[in-house]
């Protein structure tokens, strides 16, 4: 128990649910077909607009989280329209380059203080402490307040992850899902049978950026100091590998492939100096090897299937 409350272990528990979550908007986003890649863009406009509310107009920070998604939402439904008529490769570089366009702008406004990043940022576990000494509760069942803080902040991670596995499993049984699941199948068939084909792209697209806006906001406020080196290509490269990693056929693909990817760096911790080039690596290992990823809807039969005949004998 002593090793599991080690704070250390705590925060990469965090950092896990926070990737999980980029994880389930890359979901989204491959739902329909569409190889964004944006997500970190996306996450850049979430974490610097729930910064900038909190820090410098004082907004509450149960507030700042969710329009800081908003934000990128609604920055994703204006690129969106002209960016979604292009398919594959080239709404993957038009993504890419809106990635950049977004981080060459932070690194030039003033409001976001360019280069330097946006320091002093109130921590969701600063928050909870807080509220903790108020009632008294320096310390609680033995554990100290900073660990019931974090444990605190991590139980809220994951009520946020139930929720959107929750929505996405509701949403792929849905007339919505079963628009999406047909767009990816086959664009041309599916608007030819009478779906809204722009609609709903663009609905996984906004979707998607809502998600890893917040993903943003809750990153900004659980670290103390955010900065445009923080959402570059290589967030990009990571939030891709959730996808590529777990599979993108279901939803709990894209949180294991965040989960072993999370992790991958702290069991290689000697070696990180060439985690691009193992990232690297793996990406085209997965991609000769197990295009479907680790997680498809083949390997959930097989399991079924096995666990089923187990239980029988």
């Amino acid at each position: 128990m002593a090793i599991l409350l080690n704070q250390y272990y705590l925060q990469i528990a965090v950092f896990v649910m926070v990737n999980a979550i980029l994880g389930v908007s890359i979901y989204l986003t491959l739902s329909t077909g569409q190889l964004s890649l944006g997500n970190a863009g996306f996450m850049s406009i979430g974490a610097y607009t729930c910064a900038i509310l909190t820090v410098k107009a004082g907004l509450p920070v149960y507030l700042a989280i969710p329009l800081g998604g908003l934000a990128a939402s609604f920055i994703s439904i204006i690129i969106g329209f002209p960016a979604l008529r292009l398919t594959g490769i080239y709404l993957a570089i038009a993504t890419l380059g809106f990635g950049e366009v977004v981080r060459v702008i932070v690194l030039n406004l003033k409001i976001t203080n360019g280069a330097l990043g946006i320091s002093g940022i109130p921590t969701l576990g600063t928050k909870i402490g807080k509220i903790l000494s108020s009632f008294g509760l320096s310390k609680f069942g033995g554990f100290s307040a900073q660990q019931v803080s974090t444990l605190l902040v991590l139980v809220i991670l994951l009520l946020v992850l139930a929720f959107l596995i929750f929505f996405c499993i509701r949403l792929n049984r849905s007339r919505v899902g079963r628009a999406f699941a047909a767009i990816k199948a086959d664009e041309s068939a599916a608007e030819a049978m009478g779906i809204n084909t722009t609609y709903y792209k663009l609905l996984a697209f906004a979707l998607g950026a809502l998600i890893a806006g917040i993903a943003g906001g809750l990153s900004a406020h659980l670290t103390f100091f955010i900065g445009p080196k923080d959402f570059a290509y290589h967030r990009t490269v990571e939030i891709l590998l959730y996808a590529v990693l777990g599979g993108s056929d279901l939803v709990i693909g894209p949180i294991v492939g965040a989960l072993i990817l999370t992790l991958l760096p702290e069991v290689l911790r000697s070696a990180s100096n060439y985690r691009l080039m193992i990232y690297g690596a793996l990406l085209v290992t997965m991609m000769a090897f197990r295009p479907q990823g680790l997680i498809s809807e083949e390997t959930v039969r097989y399991w079924k299937g096995k666990l089923g005949r187990g239980s029988k004998q």
